[in-house]
């Protein structure tokens, strides 16, 4: 082999990272991409109107690592940042509005706008999945909370949302629950001590019409809900207790309550986003109770 040809071959490998047998480092995806192939993944028709769109930073930016989380709060993106997890995928709003655009709030606002500055600085991106993963069959959210509560073999086959379970109190599955969920915001609305086997569950905060429709159920005796007015559904609750209904409502608190569902979703990921790391970032829960000492 001559000086020259040897010359080249040895600027070609330099030039392709193959010196020393190392491939050369490929292509970053962007944050883009990774929604597109969630698309293609996610077994369901996308939706035109949808909340599922980017939120803050450039889809074309290149992913570093991938943070899943319940909720874009300030604190989870300080975490996923200092993890080198650019690319966050949320469930809930980021901006404190659920398309993100809080109404009656100026976008000078000092908490809003050091949150934006936040993911700038940062080169970070964020992207919304919601609807599509609530469309899941199962539900993508219902499917990791039933998995995070142990109650796969209670689940009726013909409705994910509702459970036959050994016969217990009010009380005692609240417990189970707040144990379980790592909740320590569960409020309840019953009798605590009344027997109750049939449960339906309906993660985050569905509203009224489909929270008191559930409670209406035959099979239906509680009902798990996230979070809810207090001058809506819980009333209705209270309402049906004093009526002697056989009713009870217990509410778990928003976060804990879809938590295990973005979890399932980064399990989800890791199954074909196999280029960049998929973490799942927790949402901290924001309520702290104050506690009486006798």
């Amino acid at each position: 082999m001559n000086t020259m040809i040897v010359r080249s071959w040895i600027l070609m490998t330099i030039l392709l990272g193959t010196v020393g047998g190392d491939t050369a480092q490929e292509r970053r995806i962007t944050a883009r991409e990774v929604v597109a192939e969630i698309q293609k993944q996610v077994g369901v028709e996308w939706k035109k109107e949808t909340v599922d769109t980017f939120k803050a930073g450039n889809p074309d930016t290149a992913v570093t690592g991938i943070a899943v989380t319940m909720m874009a709060t300030m604190d989870v993106l300080q975490r996923a940042s200092a993890q080198g997890l650019n690319f966050v995928i949320t469930h809930e709003p980021t901006f404190y509005a659920h398309l993100d655009t809080p109404e009656g709030m100026s976008e000078s606002d000092p908490v809003w706008a050091e949150k934006r500055a936040f993911i700038e600085k940062h080169g970070m991106v964020v992207w919304r999945f919601h609807d599509h993963w609530h469309m899941r069959k199962p539900d993508g959210i219902e499917a990791g909370m039933v998995r995070s509560l142990g109650w796969e073999k209670f689940q009726k086959p013909e409705n994910q949302y509702l459970f036959v379970m050994p016969e217990t109190t009010v009380k005692k599955l609240a417990e189970e629950v707040a144990h379980k969920l790592a909740s320590p915001v569960v409020r309840v609305v019953g009798e605590p001590e009344m027997k109750v086997s049939k449960v339906g569950f309906s993660p985050g905060a569905a509203g009224f019409q489909r929270e008191t429709q559930a409670l209406e159920r035959d099979d239906v005796q509680v009902l798990l809900v996230g979070e809810t007015r207090e001058w809506e559904t819980v009333e209705y609750a209270a309402d049906a207790v004093t009526q002697g209904r056989n009713k009870a409502l217990i509410v778990i608190g928003h976060v804990p309550s879809e938590q295990g569902g973005m979890e399932e979703c980064a399990r989800w990921l890791k199954a074909f986003v196999k280029t960049v790391p998929v973490e799942f970032v927790a949402t901290k829960e924001p309520f702290w109770t104050v506690s009486e000492k006798n």
